[in-house]
């Protein structure tokens, strides 16, 4: 699979909805990125099952 995957998710902040580009060459993966509406930090925790192409996506607060 080529390229980054569009995926809506909800911040736990401020509770609106914001797309982020995921790569899903990379089975499993965590980092933090700011929300693009509140600019709190959130960790998010991907990981794409074997033989799929829907990553599942965590979102929490970076200190919770």
């Amino acid at each position: 699979m080529d390229g980054l995957l569009p995926v809506t998710v909800q911040c736990p902040h401020c509770w609106e909805s914001i797309e982020v580009l995921v790569d899903p060459s990379v089975e499993e993966q965590e980092y933090v990125e700011d929300c693009q509406v509140c600019c709190q930090p959130l960790l998010f925790t991907v990981a794409v099952p074997f033989g799929s192409e829907e990553p599942q996506v965590d979102v929490r607060p970076e200190n919770e």
